[in-house]
């Protein structure tokens, strides 16, 4: 696929949508931009969309499901993370000569200390379909285009989720109350 065929969308900080050449378009700090999709909420819902507060970025990071609360408690624990991004961007291309863009939202953009960009999708692996599989497989040849990295992630280990829990329970300070000091016995 050419570099050129990839158009890339978001959206900035007071909610104004932007799109272009994904050549054009990728050095976008998409930490200080807002998400370029809503979670869906309905009745009989099978997942639980929310707000974390990442103490990384000091702000409100959305999720769509427990997998990704899972993984983004793991990046807000991450030292080497300086700030996480949730819907940052959508992504379209054209298959062949095909008049209708193929679209997809990756579920998080990170920033990196060293500067670097790294782009997420979170998925079970018994929940993707040849069709995701395809995307995912897209989206990792576009971010190679630019110099971002991609990773596709499933479900985190059981005992490193509950432990990423507790944990980010201290990596902030609830209002007012001080973080608990370290016991030194």
């Amino acid at each position: 696929m050419a570099e050129e065929d990839f158009w890339l969308e978001c959206v900035d900080a007071r909610g104004e949508p932007h799109g272009g050449p994904l050549e054009v378009m990728w050095p976008t700090r998409f930490e200080a931009a807002g998400q370029v999709r809503g979670f869906p909420s309905y009745r009989g819902q099978r997942n639980f969309a929310g707000w974390y507060w990442a103490a990384t970025g000091g702000d409100l990071v959305g999720y769509e499901s427990w997998v990704e609360l899972g993984h983004l408690m793991r990046l807000d624990a991450d030292p080497d993370v300086v700030a996480v991004d949730s819907q940052p961007f959508r992504l379209s291309w054209r298959y062949g000569d095909r008049a209708r863009r193929t679209r997809h939202t990756p579920d998080y953009s990170v920033r990196r200390r060293d500067g670097t960009a790294v782009v997420l999708d979170v998925r079970p692996d018994d929940r993707i379909e040849p069709d995701d599989a395809a995307k995912f497989a897209v989206t990792a040849a576009a971010c190679a285009q630019v110099g971002w990295g991609f990773e596709w992630v499933g479900i985190l280990d059981p005992v490193l989720a509950a432990n990423q829990r507790w944990l980010s329970g201290y990596r902030h300070t609830h209002g007012d109350l001080p973080l608990p000091s370290p016991r030194r016995d």
